[in-house]
C-alpha cells in the first residue's frame, strides 16, 4: 500500500519546518515527506534538513494540500495574513479545506493566542505533534 503523504508547511526562515523534517526523516520508511515553504528560504532550510521533495509558494501549497494525507505546520498556516503576511487568504483556505488531517504546532504568535497551551518549547511541541502523527497512522502498512 501507498505511504501516507505528510505535507510540512512553513514560512519565514523555515525553523519549525526544519525541526519537523529532521524528526520526520527517521520515519521516512513509513511516510512520504513533502515540504512546502511560503518563500525560498523556508524551502531551502527544509530541504537541507532532509526533505526529499519540496516546493515553494502559494500555488505549491494549494496543489499539495489537495492530495496530502496529513498537513503539519505552525498554527499560523490557518490564519490569513499571518507570518508577516506570508500566509495569503488562498493558502489559509487551501489548508483549511484540505481533506487531510491537520496537526498544528500551537505557537502563541501572529496575534493568535491558544488558550491552555501551557509552557511548552518548540521541541516539545514537535515531539507531541509527531506522537500524534504516529498514533493516527499506526494502522497504515509500509509501502
Amino acid at each position: 500500500m501507498k505511504k501516507p503523504v505528510i505535507l510540512v508547511i512553513d514560512g519565514q526562515g523555515g525553523r519549525i519546518g526544519k525541526l519537523l523534517v529532521e524528526q520526520l526523516a527517521s520515519r521516512a520508511d513509513r511516510y512520504e515527506i513533502l515540504a512546502v515553504g511560503t518563500n525560498s528560504i523556508a524551502t531551502t532550510t527544509m530541504m537541507k534538513a532532509g526533505a526529499a521533495r519540496a516546493g515553494t509558494g502559494e500555488n505549491a501549497v494549494i496543489v499539495n494540500c489537495r492530495t496530502a494525507d496529513c498537513i503539519i505546520g505552525p498554527l499560523g498556516i490557518l490564519v490569513a495574513d499571518s507570518m508577516m503576511g506570508e500566509i495569503s487568504p488562498a493558502i489559509a483556505t487551501a489548508v483549511g479545506q484540505s481533506p487531510a488531517i491537520r496537526l498544528l504546532i500551537p505557537l502563541n504568535l501572529c496575534n493568535s493566542y491558544v488558550a491552555g497551551l501551557g509552557p511548552f518549547g518548540i521541541k516539545e511541541l514537535i515531539a507531541l505533534t509527531l506522537e500524534e502523527l504516529d498514533r493516527r497512522f499506526a494502522g497504515e502498512p509500509d509501502a
